[in-house]
């Protein structure tokens, strides 16, 4: 279902972001990502001259190498438009990211590393969704591995369709939407058991605050 209809208006500025994710040949997985930042309108730059409508702002591009434990091994930038004519020489910072491991505490070891002036606004902000993808592209492994229904997610209640009393909920994990109702029913004793422990990852651990990567 689409957006109500907006009042009369003018675009004026787009941002693209393109972020995908790829299992490589040897066995660890890359995450690429490209921003644009693109006006309706032409306008003049100090360092560029003028800037037409529709040419990019900002075009930024990076990769993430990770490995299977969500580590990464390298991380290469590239800034092929920007507003300034010294804004790519600061991409080679990027580099540094590499030994972090994307979890909790992520982005702000990330900011530690390349924030402010030791890094470009636009490349750290790509970072947040880097991780997310990267959440994503390596569910291909824990698909690979037979999870224990028995346990309840770490996925429980993070959003309204993973909410403990959810029909999702109650299709995937059976037993623990017994254990739900029973709680509610003032039975925690016979629920506590099926409420501890945890299946799998939460993909949003990565938004964690307070805990530094392994």
């Amino acid at each position: 279902m689409p957006l109500s209809p907006p009042a009369q208006r003018e675009k004026l500025h787009t941002r693209t972001i393109v972020i995908e994710g790829y299992r490589r040949a040897d066995g660890l997985f890359d995450i690429e990502a490209r921003l644009t930042d693109t006006k309706s309108y032409g306008f003049a730059s100090e360092d560029r001259g003028w800037i037409e409508a529709g040419e990019p702002l900002h075009g930024m591009l990076m990769r993430l190498t990770i490995d299977a434990e969500m580590r990464v091994v390298t991380c290469e930038a590239n800034t092929e438009f920007a507003p300034y004519a010294i804004c790519p020489a600061i991409t080679p910072n990027f580099a540094a990211l590499a030994g972090l491991r994307i979890g909790p505490g992520w982005m702000r070891a990330v900011r530690e590393r390349v924030g402010g002036v030791k890094g470009c606004t636009h490349l750290v902000e790509l970072l947040g969704p880097m991780a997310t993808m990267a959440f994503q592209t390596l569910i291909v492994l824990r698909r690979e591995v037979t999870a224990d229904k028995t346990r309840p997610p770490a996925l429980l209640n993070t959003c309204h369709a993973y909410a403990a009393d959810s029909p999702v909920v109650a299709r995937r994990w059976p037993r623990l939407a017994q254990a739900v109702r029973a709680a509610l029913q003032g039975r925690e004793g016979e629920s506590r058991e099926v409420l501890e422990g945890s299946a799998d990852e939460d993909p949003r651990d990565v938004q964690a605050a307070g805990t530094a990567p392994r």
